[in-house]
């Protein structure tokens, strides 16, 4: 079994934590109003994240697979050529430094 000092060993950054908070960060982040966001021209949806970052990519996508909506998950350095001006590119990151950040 892993203990806890095992744990901290190897992810020295405290990733783990992160996976236990899902919950609220998901809570918090959906009692967000957007309602000045347009949805409606929306032609697909891709996911981007790395690593950990990107579970929560193959989650979402799960979800959106039983709709109608075209989704992508991305665990790379580039986005799909069908990427445009109709497309929503949601990129996720948990890092505690984050160096650069690219928004599209």
């Amino acid at each position: 079994m892993l203990d806890i000092s095992t744990l901290q060993k190897f992810d020295a950054q405290g990733m783990y934590k992160v996976y236990d908070i899902w919950p609220q960060i998901a809570r918090e982040h959906y009692e967000i109003d957007l309602n000045g966001i347009e949805f409606g021209k929306i032609s697909h949806v891709v996911f981007a994240g790395m690593g950990g970052s990107g579970a929560i990519s193959d989650i979402f996508s799960a979800i959106l697979s039983k709709t109608n909506i075209h989704v992508e998950v991305v665990k790379g350095y580039l986005l799909p050529k069908t990427v445009d001006s109709k497309s929503l590119v949601v990129a996720t990151v948990f890092l505690e430094i984050l160096k650069k950040l690219l928004v599209f």
